[in-house]
């Protein structure tokens, strides 16, 4: 059983809300979906080249945990607050990876 992990690639469109945002999801969403997800590991940062882009990370024990997360309730209950929050504002898209190998401890 291969993990896989979750990428959620975000662009702040406004400079002004990149402090704003980054605090909210700091705060609110990161451990509010980790929550959901019921995942042990998560992890964000914004691009070097790009400071309007933003990506968070969530890695699952199992794509097929992964796969009932993404058609399950936990992710709609996140889309629509984020919705709630940045519609508008923040576009963002949706990435999911398999697991092929894996070296190191």
């Amino acid at each position: 059983m291969a993990s896989a992990w979750l990428i959620v690639r975000a662009t702040v469109a406004n400079a002004a809300d990149r402090s704003a945002f980054d605090d909210w999801y700091r705060r609110e969403h990161l451990p509010d979906a980790m929550k959901a997800f019921a995942v042990t590991r998560a992890w964000r940062g914004w691009s070097q080249q790009d400071p309007a882009v933003h990506c968070a990370h969530y890695w699952f024990e199992s794509a097929e945990r992964l796969d009932a997360v993404m058609k399950g309730p936990e992710i709609a209950a996140l889309i629509a607050e984020f919705d709630r929050c940045w519609f508008g504002r923040v576009t963002r898209t949706r990435e999911v990876f398999v697991v092929g190998d894996e070296m190191g401890g």
